[in-house]
């Protein structure tokens, strides 16, 4: 984008221009023309107005991308475009309006030229609704494709979500697991200290059953009884 505005609004507006100077040597054009000449010339000209219209539209959007300094400048030459369209329909309208008059006159003197306009205009009927009819198929296809991608990323969420749960589940296991194992550590540890103060408390009794005995003999030595069986 460069100081003066969007470089794709500037793009528009030279498509616009280029539209606009087509639709008037159309309609300039149609002056001196008749029958089904002139209304092949009047219809490209509607064609290209809606094209004119489209490409309008395109810079509305634009404009939203825009800062606010640079969109209120831009705005002011829309507003002149959409009124240049709006008087280039206006002279449009008037041309169409002159060419049925010229046709409905020509019908109702039996000139054949009624006949051959009105199958041209049924042909451009028919290509109308060939091309609406397309169009909405291609309006169906998309709108078949997007719910097809929402089944599609609906099933993929039920997915993570069965992982999830079961990843939970085994997290919850593997926790209650564990919790068994550290109250079967407590059980053993507990049952290990007991096993070393019973251990602990024989080795004392046995040492000092010893020092009992010896203190016994030394007493019986004392008073000259070597002769005992105990000693």
């Amino acid at each position: 984008m460069d100081a003066g505005g969007s470089e794709l609004f500037e793009s528009y507006e030279q498509d616009f221009e280029a539209i606009k100077v087509s639709i008037t040597e159309r309609l300039n054009a149609s002056g001196s023309q008749s029958g089904e000449v002139k209304k092949q010339t009047l219809r490209a000209a509607d064609r290209e107005i809606d094209e004119a219209n489209e490409i309008l539209q395109q810079m509305e959007m634009e404009l939203l991308n825009l800062p606010q300094g640079s969109k209120t400048r831009l705005q002011a030459r829309l507003r002149g475009y959409k009124s240049e369209l709006e008087r280039v329909k206006q002279t449009l309208k008037r041309a169409q309006s002159t060419s049925r008059s010229t046709s409905d006159r020509d019908e109702l003197l039996g000139g054949i030229s009624g006949g051959v306009d009105l199958d041209a205009a049924s042909m451009d009927q028919r290509t109308r609704l060939l091309a609406g009819t397309d169009r909405l198929a291609e309006s169906s296809r998309r709108l078949q494709d997007s719910h097809k991608i929402a089944l599609e990323t609906e099933s993929l969420g039920a997915g993570i979500l069965t992982d999830l749960r079961g990843q939970r589940d085994q997290i919850v296991h593997t926790r209650n697991t564990l919790l068994e194992a550290d109250s079967n550590i407590d059980k053993a540890s507990r049952t290990l200290k007991g096993m070393a103060r019973r251990y602990t408390y024989s080795e004392k009794t046995q040492k000092n059953k010893k020092k009992m005995r010896q203190v016994y003999l030394r007493i019986l030595r004392k008073h000259g009884c070597t002769k005992c069986g105990l000693l």
